[in-house]
């Protein structure tokens, strides 16, 4: 016996197929946004909330996602604005006993406990809500497939329904996803290409610092982040991150150096930790890296033992960005470089001394960008030396930097000279 399968006639176009246009003919449209009341959040969204955008918020279970989220809603209800906010997780008790530790008061927020895909937007038709906020992905279901929730199936077919929902009413729905252990979006890759931006939520559950980064935003750039302390009160903004992270750096310490990165479009000042202690394994010490990427580091530990005559062969080498944060520009290359021979050495970098710089295969140190943010942002904090490119240092001439001393530097050599 075979199966056949009789597949529907495809219905009738009621209108016109659209046509091709030209490209000077189309009308520039601007995407209105909407602000949250956390200026932060704003700016890793690109300057606020897009109209009719679908917003995918990522993190492991009690990173503290529904309480970002309820801390939106609760900020948009403020502005006159209607927010639904669907939870199929928890009753409406438990969102309300949140709610009054955030301080949620007269708002027009509508609570919906449904898991119902189809329930929750003929609710949501009626209503005509300003935002719509589904709590989480996973927990909803269509009744027009007959898998569980929470499966590929179901996953995708919630997305696209809600996609179809926010672009049709022009309202911005967020959605709250799952990380699996793996630490990828529960459900599938797709998700992520279905969505107008993704945003993941970080951090360790036993620490109070979150850090909320774009992965993808169709309407503003990515890798911004915005860091929040969790308090009694909910989640409250970091507004200085480099003072944050640099206020328990160990003073005069071996392996320390601080750096200058970018992160998106903001200058972050990040320290850089190295450990070198002899090994255990005669033959094949140990390379481990934590917030650094793992295959440029060793190839810069290579650029060290050939251009300078350091050997790390009875060497274990552990290397650490402090506070969790994520560096992959190469501009974090000669602060590794600085840390690990530190460390080596047993001579500590000073205290008032912050350094970037590309590091290439030969030695030399190459030009960055956007050095004059990273020279601001160094000089707040009271740095009084940088230790950057020559290239870079070249271009800063021409600016005005009163306190602080530039140390243009061509290659390695000469930055290894000026610290040790």
């Amino acid at each position: 016996m075979i199966e056949e399968v009789q597949e529907e006639a495809p219905a009738e176009f009621s209108f016109p197929p659209s046509a091709p246009v030209l490209y000077e003919d189309i009308q520039e449209a601007q995407k209105k946004r909407k602000e949250t009341g956390i200026k932060e959040l704003n700016q890793v969204l690109g300057g606020g909330v897009v109209q009719g955008s679908l917003v995918l918020i990522g993190g492991e279970p009690g990173i503290g996602k529904s309480t970002l989220l309820l801390q939106i809603s609760r900020d948009f209800a403020a502005q006159g604005e209607k927010v639904l906010y669907v939870s199929g997780e928890e009753s409406l008790e438990q969102i309300k006993l949140r709610g009054e530790r955030l301080g949620i008061r007269n708002e027009k927020l509508y609570l919906l406990a449904e898991t119902n895909l189809e329930r929750v937007l003929l609710q949501a038709e009626q209503l005509s809500p300003q935002m719509l906020i589904l709590d989480s992905v996973q927990s909803v279901f269509s009744s027009k497939l007959t898998s569980s929730p929470g499966t590929i199936s179901q996953v995708r077919e919630v997305a696209h329904q809600l996609f179809r929902f926010a672009k049709k009413n022009n309202i911005p729905c967020f959605l709250i996803g799952h990380i699996t252990k793996e630490g990828s979006l529960a459900g599938p890759k797709s998700l992520e290409h279905m969505v107008d931006v993704v945003l993941y939520f970080e951090g360790e559950r036993d620490h109070n610092y979150r850090l909320l980064r774009a992965f993808k935003n169709r309407f503003g750039p990515v890798s911004e982040i915005a860091i929040f302390e969790m308090g009694n009160r909910g989640l409250q903004v970091v507004s200085n991150p480099s003072a944050f992270f640099l206020k328990e750096r160990p003073t005069h310490e071996a392996g320390s150096v601080v750096i200058c990165t970018i992160k998106g479009t903001r200058p972050l000042l990040a320290e850089i930790q190295a450990l070198v202690s002899a090994t255990l394994f005669v033959g094949n010490p140990r390379r481990m890296t934590i917030g650094l990427d793992h295959f440029r580091s060793s190839m810069l530990m290579a650029v060290i033992e050939k251009k300078l005559g350091y050997s790390f062969a009875g060497e274990d080498i552990y290397l650490n960005v402090a506070g969790g944060l994520s560096i992959n520009e190469p501009a974090a290359d000669l602060g590794v470089l600085l840390a690990v021979v530190s460390s080596l050495k047993n001579k500590a970098v000073p205290q008032d001394v912050a350094v970037f710089g590309e590091v290439g295969l030969s030695g030399e140190i190459r030009s960055v960008s956007h050095p004059m943010p990273r020279m601001n942002e160094a000089r707040s904090l009271g740095f009084k030396t940088v230790i950057l490119p020559e290239g870079n240092k070249a271009s800063l001439e021409k600016e005005n930097i009163a306190n602080m001393k530039l140390m243009g530097v061509g290659h390695i050599k000469q930055a290894f000279q000026i610290i040790f």
